[in-house]
């Protein structure tokens, strides 16, 4: 209501065009009326058409009327739109709401609509009835005691169940809510789920929440029946009546044409009415009333914790990154992902977490950026819950598949930064990370973007740079350079590493990302271990595997004395996995050969 009192202007147009369909009613029952009883069974045929005419004028007025009213209820349906996406999206990013996608995808979608329908069928019943009824008193007082109490007692039914209606329905939103956020958990983390075993149990919970959502939409259905019944005593009863009565209201001075202009009022003008009715404020105005309801009242029950949350400050003394007896798993009765984990990453650190698909890497950097909530235990962010609106500040996620969106680079480079950011820094950030040739070959920092002409390798580029440039000093890279060259993943990382104040965690694509990293997380299940690469090799087999499939320096030393001509020394094999024999540089090599020629026994690709 207060919504439409702020909008006055646009209410009272609304009404002005809607009293055309008033007159057009009055005159559709009492023209017909006058050119039956003064014309036609007069004997005048002219009389008879003249009043045909004014009613088909009537009809041309109501017309222009009805076309006018849909930009009027525009003018009120557009702004409730706005202002619920609005209130959507602050709730679901700064208060992290797992129904958002529920409620701004289907939920502000049935407000518009149903508000629009409860406009037009409400304001349609409310003037139309108005000239109905008007002209059937005009026409005959004894009339009006035939229909109205049948369609009073229809219309009083029918508003008797707009209340269960309500609850039905908001039962049937709450399923709908639960089975969104469930299948967006379950989804996320479909690889963990498959690697815990969890896949049956996971099944059952989402059936479960899915035929509770089924049950609630057949409740719903069942309400169809009253609905019906109020249409019949409302809109058909009044039709028989009418016909029933007949000669007892002829016999009490009712013209003939009366009669039949009553027929008219009825069967043209209240039963589409009462329809339109029925059916748009039945099933509409309960989805609207518990939307509403949903969408308002409880953004204001969550506006007083966001807020308090609001007010907590980083810890200058916190670690960057802190978990403490962190457990999650996909399912109440699911195998945890995460079991008990402590870890402590300083500010100015550089951790890579490495490890087998579906060993809860990406859960880790998925509850370290706040999008998961732990089952157990507790992540921070500077001291902050990573959940809390002001850790969002202090973090920035960089996932594998990176989001660049049509427009300027400028604009897709500084999306982070709320302030102007100049030239020369966005530059050299670009040369930082790697984008500086895509820079140049766009045409500038103004130009034009097209995600679709963009390489999987240049978006992340372009995603790499815009965390670059953001002022959260924790960078979580969720194998965000998978799509990059091993030169290019260096290179990026390394300006990472090297940001001032920053600090890098680093789900590492290549395990040579784990080799730059001052500390190293092997994700192992029950044998997940954190330490520093010679650390691992010696107390982690899974690390001393990774290592050797991949080819990184391990405890072998050169056979022979360093200072070959070539710079060039030939290494002894160490029973490492991957030592093929191969040699290695132990200092700056200036010149290549071909691998034969340096007595090797394994090729190296012609190096």
């Amino acid at each position: 209501m207060r919504f439409l009192l702020r909008r006055r202007a646009t209410v009272a147009r609304l009404a002005a065009w809607s009293v055309l369909e008033t007159g057009q009613t009055f005159l559709l029952g009492w023209a017909l009326a006058r050119a039956l009883d003064d014309g036609f069974l007069a004997g005048r045929q002219d009389i008879g058409l003249l009043w045909l005419g004014v009613a088909v004028l009537g009809v041309a007025a109501g017309a222009l009327g009805t076309a006018r009213v849909y930009g009027a209820v525009a003018g009120l349906v557009e702004p409730l739109r706005d202002l619920l996406v609005r209130r959507v999206v602050e709730r679901g990013v700064r208060g992290g709401d797992g129904g958002a996608v529920s409620r701004l995808t289907q939920q502000v979608e049935i407000a518009r609509d149903t508000f629009a329908g409860l406009i037009m069928v409400s304001r349609s019943f409310v003037f139309t009835a108005t000239g109905a009824l008007i002209g059937l008193f005009s026409l005959a007082p004894v009339l009006l005691l035939v229909v109205a109490p049948p369609l009073v007692a229809g219309v009083a039914l029918f508003l008797g169940t707009l209340r269960p209606l309500s609850r039905g329905q908001e039962a049937f939103l709450i399923a709908d809510e639960n089975v969104s956020a469930r299948l967006a958990l379950v989804c996320a983390g479909l690889r963990d789920v498959t690697a815990a075993g969890a896949e049956e149990p996971t099944a059952r919970d989402a059936a479960t929440l899915i035929d509770r959502e089924y049950r609630a939409a057949r409740t719903l259905a069942w309400w169809a029946v009253p609905r019906v019944l109020a249409l019949g005593i409302g809109g058909q009863l009044p039709l028989l009546l009418l016909l029933a009565t007949a000669p007892w209201t002829l016999d009490r001075g009712v013209s003939p044409g009366a009669l039949v202009g009553a027929l008219a009022y009825v069967s043209q003008s209240l039963l589409p009415a009462l329809q339109n009715l029925v059916h748009g404020l039945g099933t509409g105005g309960s989805r609207l009333a518990v939307v509403l309801r949903r969408l308002t009242h409880e953004t204001g029950q969550q506006a007083q914790p966001a807020q308090e949350l609001a007010d907590t400050r980083p810890d200058a003394a916190a670690p960057a990154l802190e978990a403490s007896s962190l457990t999650f798993a996909y399912g109440p009765g699911a195998e945890p992902v995460l079991d008990g984990l402590d870890l402590t990453v300083p500010r100015g650190g550089h951790l890579a977490i490495v490890g087998p698909s579906g060993t809860g890497k990406s859960t880790l950097a998925g509850l370290a950026a706040g999008l998961l909530v732990p089952g157990a235990g507790e992540i921070r962010v500077r001291g902050l819950p990573a959940r809390s609106p002001r850790a969002a500040a202090e973090r920035v996620l960089i996932p594998q598949e990176a989001y660049v969106f049509s427009g300027t680079l400028r604009a897709n480079l500084t999306y982070l930064r709320p302030d102007p950011v100049p030239d020369d820094e966005l530059v050299g950030a670009a040369a930082a990370i790697g984008l500086a040739a895509l820079l140049g070959r766009l045409g500038g920092l103004d130009a034009p973007l097209d995600p679709t002409a963009l390489s999987a390798g240049e978006r992340q580029l372009i995603a790499l740079t815009r965390a670059y440039l953001s002022s959260a000093p924790l960078a979580v890279l969720d194998e965000a350079t998978c799509h990059l060259d091993p030169a290019a993943e260096r290179r990026a990382e390394r300006a990472f590493a090297t940001r001032p104040g920053g600090t890098l965690v680093v789900v590492a694509h290549r395990i040579s990302s784990a080799h730059r990293a001052d500390r190293i997380l092997v994700m192992d299940g029950p044998r997940t271990v954190c330490g520093r690469h010679e650390e691992l090799l010696g107390c982690s087999p899974l690390y001393r595997e990774l290592a050797g499939a991949w080819g990184l320096p391990a405890t072998s030393q050169p056979a022979l004395a360093l200072g070959d001509a070539d710079r060039v020394d030939p290494v002894a094999g160490a029973d490492l996995a991957g030592d093929g024999g191969h040699v290695v540089a132990h200092r700056a090599v200036g010149q290549m050969e071909l691998a034969r020629d340096l007595g090797d026994r394994g090729a190296l690709g012609g190096e």
